[in-house]
């Protein structure tokens, strides 16, 4: 991989596949800049290199061409703000009007084309379309690691029309790829991963791959009721996978065979119904009476988890323990939250990864004290199944 960091992009147009895939509002304002307060960075290094760059991005999922609700151009004025230069707009990504603005680049000026998905080749991975872009820069960056799972036009497919040594990460992809790396291949011992959410179908590949890596797995959130279940405890009306019971027993066996310590909460906080407003208790996890059920971990499972994260050197956190948007039911996550904060401060490394614990993280304001918030959700889940993300591999290849 060439170091994006040492390479000097004086008097190079640089070419850079953000993710600038970011929710507006019904005024088209946006609600969320997560993403493009990532990338500054990025695009900064460029310009005071004294290169020009050409940003191009997907905006939600169009689907019959240009759509004015998902054009780029409303998010111009945002991102010219934030990078504090005037951004020039290309109302396409490919055509006459984009071959001439980018031609016709300074350094130090910055231009963002539309919608690449306005275009049904950029999805199908199209060798010709992403030619096209390619011929708009002369060196290619990919810091969209949000989309890196996606063998797309303008993250899989264009790295081939430049040189490897013009082709690189941007910082918000180096960073993803490096602190992954480091949890899945140079893990400190002890190692544990806080797997949440609401089904064991959606965190399947990533038990199963952890099982090789992790010395203690945290489970919680709903999927913890079906492995209670496969156990042959009662459950309730809490969330149960039925057809998932011989699976969940079957890594529960894998894991004891292979010396994994399986930690799944001792106690619940049970609701009368699925409501913020609810009638509460706290009952053991595996005698949870009909009618009621489970949705967040009780107070011997916060701190029966809090003690194994702390032991920890290495923590992967993906997934929420309980339905954290209910004020009654965030405890279990804030708890967590709290946990890998303190284990982070003693030393330990921690990634967070996937929408709903980034989000915790954020709302609990611990986003400055674990070592790594991921910004890529799909794409992070699929590292850590250990499947061949599309956009690294460009890249590396």
């Amino acid at each position: 991989m060439s170091q994006y960091s040492q390479h000097s992009f004086a008097g190079e147009k640089a070419l850079i596949r953000v993710d600038f895939n970011v929710p507006l509002n019904a005024s088209f304002e946006i609600t969320d800049d997560t993403r493009i307060r990532a990338a500054i960075p990025t695009i900064k290094k460029i310009l005071s290199d004294g290169g020009s760059v050409i940003l191009m991005s997907h905006l939600g999922r169009p689907k019959d061409g240009p759509t004015d609700k998902y054009s780029l151009r409303h998010i111009v004025a945002h991102l010219s703000n934030a990078l504090g230069v005037q951004v020039d707009f290309s109302a396409d990504c490919i055509g006459e009007e984009a071959v001439q603005k980018a031609a016709s680049l300074k350094a130090g000026q910055v231009l963002l084309l539309e919608n690449l998905r306005f275009y049904k080749e950029e999805e199908k991975g199209d060798k010709g379309f992403a030619e096209k872009l390619a011929r708009l820069g002369d060196v290619y960056v990919n810091d969209a690691f949000g989309t890196a799972h996606r063998a797309h036009a303008s993250t899989a497919i264009i790295a081939e029309f430049f040189p490897k040594d013009k082709r690189f990460f941007g910082l918000v992809m180096e960073g993803e790829v490096m602190s992954a790396e480091k949890v899945l291949h140079n893990s400190e011992k002890p190692f544990t991963a806080i797997i949440g959410g609401a089904k064991v179908s959606d965190k399947i590949l990533i038990i199963e791959n952890l099982l090789e890596r992790a010395t203690d797995i945290i489970i919680g959130g709903g999927m913890a009721y079906t492995f209670k279940k496969a156990m042959g405890g009662s459950i309730g009306n809490s969330l149960c996978e039925a057809d998932r019971l011989e699976m969940a027993a079957a890594l529960l066996e894998t894991a004891k065979k292979k010396g994994v310590n399986i930690h799944l909460p001792a106690d619940s906080i049970i609701a009368d119904k699925f409501d913020a407003n609810a009638n509460t208790q706290t009952a053991p996890s595996d005698q949870i009476p009909d009618g009621w059920m489970g949705l967040d971990i009780g107070p011997d499972a916060r701190q029966q988890f809090a003690s194994v994260i702390l032991a920890s050197k290495t923590i992967l956190w993906n997934g929420p323990m309980g339905v954290f948007e209910m004020e009654k039911f965030q405890a279990g996550t804030k708890a967590i939250a709290d946990a890998v904060a303190e284990a982070t401060e003693k030393g330990a490394f921690s990634l967070v990864g996937g929408g709903d614990s980034v989000a915790a993280v954020n709302q609990f304001g611990y986003t400055e004290k674990v070592s790594y918030v991921s910004t890529g959700g799909g794409a992070m889940l699929e590292y850590f199944e250990g499947k061949v993300l599309p956009g690294i591999a460009a890249i590396n290849s």
